[in-house]
């Protein structure tokens, strides 16, 4: 089955679990109601990924990474057969464009696919394509603005094959930033005054790319991402004491390593990202008219290294946070409060697609 982007941007879906697939590892979330409103945590889990199974958010080799996602649903217990499933925001090509808000929704879809060619360079037979009308254009009231994305069939049917041969069906194809932001926007949301006028700067630092996004007011007014992720870690343990790759990152993770790691390696690392989020605030403010962050947030498997928070509030002068897309959520006997505390930053996007449920 060939999926198309139909519900890239929002359309109702069945019930359905929430898979984020990066280049470390696959990680599960499945949510349940709890209240008119609330969300109740039914499971999470992630299970590692062979290093070159997932390169730069293509998928290599399919086998592997369905034999990672079995292995995943039979540890965690899920039952649910539909899945959501994300793109890397950079394999998508995503334009605001202004249509007329008389059209029918045909002739709409057929003004979008016109308009879609200006922006796409791929022939429109080698791309899946969805919009989603945001709200009438702010300055024509008889408009109405239109979020358009595109992405290369084949990098789509690459995820829904993995999907499938693992025995779950792919219902949702979101985009990563936006998972991301729909799990964080909750948490703002939540604060006083629902974060009205903050300026909140999220850093997702995953193995290999680190990315930002800056949101106000629920939009975001800034992203991009910077070559830089735990691997550069990993590689320096690899490096420094002869282990495997798989055996790096499990004693990185148990703090399973000699006494000189601390000052030789992690250290210098503390200090390179801090100095990465430092410069990325500063390239915000000279590339924007903004002037102020009012708080950082860290996701990612690195957001929880020790040290790291208070060293990027400290070099910021800005308020900064680990992340943890659970927050306020009930937890149901499946879950682990351990895992949780070390490992919740990781499952942002996860969190994000599996509420897609109840979009």
């Amino acid at each position: 089955m060939a999926l198309d982007l139909a519900s890239f941007l929002g359309r109702k879906n069945p019930p359905l679990v929430g898979l984020d697939i990066s280049t470390s590892d696959v990680k599960l979330v499945e949510l349940s109601r709890s209240g008119e409103q609330g969300f109740r945590l039914e499971r999470c889990g992630s299970e590692p990924l062979p290093k070159g199974a997932v390169v730069d958010g293509n998928i290599e080799n399919i086998e592997q990474v369905s034999d990672a996602i079995r292995k995943l649903i039979k540890t965690s217990g899920c039952s649910v057969k539909n899945a959501a499933l994300a793109m890397p925001a950079s394999a998508v090509i995503t334009k605001k464009i202004i249509l007329s808000g008389n059209l029918s929704e045909q002739a709409l879809e057929v003004q979008v696919e016109s308009e879609a060619n200006q922006y796409i360079p791929f022939a429109m037979d080698e791309v899946s394509l969805d919009f989603c009308v945001i709200g009438p254009a702010a300055n024509a009231e008889e408009d109405v603005e239109v979020m358009l994305a595109a992405s290369r069939k084949e990098k789509i049917e690459d995820r829904v094959a993995v999907i499938e041969s693992a025995g779950l069906q792919a219902k949702i194809m979101d985009i990563e930033s936006y998972a991301a932001r729909s799990a964080i926007n909750r948490l703002i949301e939540a604060q006083s005054n629902g974060g009205r006028d903050q300026i909140y700067a999220l850093f997702q630092i995953g193995a290999k790319v680190t990315y930002i996004s800056i949101l106000l007011n629920g939009e975001v007014i800034y992203e991009r991402d910077q070559q830089f992720g735990g691997n550069q870690l990993t590689q320096d343990i690899i490096r420094n004491y002869g282990l495997s790759f798989e055996e790096a990152e499990a004693k990185k993770k148990q703090g399973d390593l000699p006494d000189s790691y601390e000052m030789e390696l992690l250290e210098p690392f503390l200090e390179s990202a801090s100095l990465e989020v430092t410069r990325a605030i500063q390239f915000f403010f000279t590339s924007t008219p903004f002037t102020r962050v009012d708080q950082i947030y860290l996701a990612g498997g690195c957001a929880v290294i020790p040290g790291l928070v208070d060293l990027i509030a400290e070099r910021t002068k800005i308020s900064a946070s680990v992340v943890s897309p659970f927050k306020g959520m009930d937890l149901s006997n499946n879950v682990s409060e351990k895992m949780l505390r070390s490992d919740a930053p990781s499952y942002l996007v996860a969190c994000g697609l599996a509420m897609r449920r109840f979009g």
